[in-house]
């Protein structure tokens, strides 16, 4: 019979809660189930992902080497012979050429970086051409093909 003095859980259904910290009467006391030793036990551990238990880590057990120069510039760049061939194929139709009219053929894809032609190839038309920079044999296969190199 069910009277209101007599009520209790049903079997199972409520766990007994672990109190830790709350003395020797809890069952907990001690260390609190921390365990006995390491900073683990200890108030304010912090696990880091990256901590292997004080063995070497890896990212110092791999040998660095190399220089990473963060004053490098990246060119976009430009063969004269990859020009010659827009050329043939009829897509560049204007005699001077600019970064941004490169651009809008899609031959660079980089707005930030500086434009440099280099000579590899032959270039049979006459053009004048604008960049940033130029190597020396692509200066001189513009000039000898009638053309104008200008450094911008």
């Amino acid at each position: 019979m069910n009277i209101l003095s007599n009520l209790k859980y049903a079997e199972g259904s409520r766990q007994k809660r672990k109190r830790v910290g709350r003395g020797q009467g809890s069952g907990h006391g001690g260390t609190s189930t921390r365990g006995e030793n390491g900073a683990k036990s200890r108030s304010g551990y912090k696990f880091r992902y990256w901590f292997e238990g004080g063995q070497m880590p890896l990212q110092r057990q791999v040998p660095k080497f190399g220089f990473y120069n963060f004053n490098r510039v990246e060119y976009s760049t430009v063969n004269l012979g990859e020009l010659q061939k827009l050329l043939d194929a009829g897509k560049i139709k204007e005699s001077v050429i600019t970064k941004d009219y490169l651009l809008s053929l899609r031959v660079i894809k980089d707005k930030k970086s500086p434009l440099k032609i280099l000579g590899f190839g032959e270039i049979k038309t006459k053009l004048e051409i604008s960049a940033n920079s130029f190597s020396k044999s692509a200066i001189s296969k513009i000039e000898n093909a009638g053309g104008k190199a200008i450094v911008v």
